[in-house]
């Protein structure tokens, strides 16, 4: 035996579904449409994995620590880091390092 839903047929004409198939919806708001490298993604994930609630502000520190020891390459990499799990922190961190 079949079993038919009529109201499935019915709800493409109310006008609530119309209205709604009017509405585009919207991007998530934690998609960040400026896709990370995987590398970086995975290093904040494990970062993230090991350090909690404070990675962001660790990777942070790390970040300065290499800023200051002259060490560009790893600058670069903590403050991607910082930038997967805390994009304010990095932002605020690397108007900070700027001179």
């Amino acid at each position: 035996m079949t079993i038919h839903f009529a109201a499935a047929r019915v709800a493409a004409r109310s006008p609530i579904a119309q209205v709604l198939a009017l509405c585009h919806p919207r991007p998530a708001a934690n998609d960040n449409c400026d896709l990370a490298s995987p590398d970086a993604m995975r290093a904040a994930l494990y970062h993230f994995a090991k350090y909690g609630m404070g990675a962001a502000r660790d990777a942070r520190d790390r970040a300065e620590t290499a800023f200051f020891a002259g060490n560009r390459r790893e600058y670069d990499r903590w403050l991607e880091v910082c930038r997967q799990l805390d994009r304010r922190m990095a932002a605020q961190f690397e108007r900070a390092a700027k001179p």
